[in-house]
């Protein structure tokens, strides 16, 4: 097995066994099914901030791991190396995450890795906020995603993020009131990465006063005021 080495730490978290949404569930299958395929693929996953992309795209490459393939993730919003991106195609899965990012350089050196991977068994999974059609890349690029397998995840809904949030108390044995998470949708956010940040404050703040996460201190450490 191959890693390559980069400033971008995986979180152990992010499976494609515990990808949410009822409709993602169609996505995750494909994927599971592209780790028995020899040909290479090329896939496109957009969504909205939060819609669990990075989560997908992670779990795509800690399932190459543990299969004992090379797989590599790259967000490109990282510091990359020049050149990086033309060199990846002897892994067997290449994850890029926030494409819509990349510079000139870095989507030509894309493209350059689209084509050479036509003919090895590389899955290439990129991730965007939007259809390929709707970005501003290179004309070669673009036409060459808009070609390949697109798919865009749903919004989870408030419930799904509810859960979402539950396994992370769960998984950090802190008891919460239930409430706790609709008062943060209606008053704080519906974001999820806002609302894993502002968990993670509660969960702070609650170890250094000793005390549960209540609404009051929610109001306190968030600094918000219940309108």
């Amino acid at each position: 097995m191959k890693q390559l080495s980069l400033p971008v730490l995986l979180n152990a978290k992010m499976r494609l066994s515990n990808f949410v949404g009822a409709k993602n569930n169609q996505i995750v299958t494909l994927i599971n099914t592209l780790f028995n395929d020899t040909h290479s693929n090329v896939v496109v996953i957009s969504g909205d901030k939060s819609s669990g992309k990075t989560h997908l795209l992670q779990g795509c490459t800690f399932t190459a791991m543990d299969k004992q393939l090379s797989a590599v993730y790259i967000d490109i919003k990282e510091e990359l190396p020049t050149d990086f991106l033309a060199q990846l195609s002897t892994n067997d899965w290449v994850c890029i995450d926030n494409i819509e990012d990349a510079n000139n350089t870095q989507q030509q050196e894309l493209f350059d890795l689209y084509n050479q991977i036509k003919h090895t068994q590389t899955k290439l999974i990129i991730s965007t906020h939007h259809l390929p059609a709707e970005l501003n890349l290179l004309k070669d690029l673009k036409t060459r995603l808009s070609l390949a397998v697109n798919f865009t995840l749903e919004n989870l809904t408030d419930e799904q993020k509810t859960a979402i949030l539950q396994s992370k108390m769960t998984d950090k044995n802190i008891n919460i009131d239930p409430k706790i998470y609709p008062y943060l949708f209606k008053h704080y956010s519906r974001d999820l990465n806002d609302l894993l940040n502002a968990i993670n404050q509660l969960d702070k703040a609650s170890l250094q006063r000793k005390s549960n996460i209540t609404v009051p201190l929610v109001k306190q450490v968030l600094d918000f005021d219940n309108d």
